[in-house]
């Protein structure tokens, strides 16, 4: 069975090592404008997947985080939000892993269920890797085809 949230309202997700994100929820507007991101475009044909996962990702990242707590620059002074610092924070492989675990895989495992593929039985991490690159590659197929 399907459970709807039809709440609206953003929420705050723990990625471990004192990193929060509050987030807004995981829409297919979201999604849609996601694979419309510019730098998912430009993923050439060749990208492998861990590169695609990783650059749509950031893609949904830099739409849905609206603000975070634990992130700081070298000295530790807490930063704002920006696009660049979004990318940055995703490039720390326990907080990629963490964000697509709790967030992106929760989105993309309804997209494979519909298709009658499931998750791999490895985990989570596996599964969200998996089907990231799938819808990437779906969406540059449509925008050419």
């Amino acid at each position: 069975m399907l459970r709807l949230d039809l709440t609206s309202e953003p929420r705050w997700l723990d990625l471990g090592h004192g990193v929060r994100l509050r987030v807004t929820p995981l829409t297919t507007a979201l999604m849609v404008a996601s694979r419309s991101d510019a730098a998912v475009e430009a993923l050439p044909e060749t990208a492998s997947d861990e590169e695609q996962a990783l650059v749509f990702a950031k893609a949904i990242a830099r739409r849905a985080v609206a603000a975070w707590e634990g992130v700081g620059d070298a000295d530790g002074t807490p930063v704002p939000v920006t696009p660049a610092g979004i990318d940055a924070l995703l490039e720390v492989w326990p907080i990629f892993e963490a964000f697509q675990a709790v967030y992106v895989s929760k989105g993309l495992l309804l997209d494979a269920e519909k298709n009658a593929s499931a998750p791999s039985p490895t985990g989570a991490l596996a599964g969200a890797t998996a089907t990231a690159s799938p819808a990437a590659r779906r969406a540059r197929t449509a925008r050419r085809g």
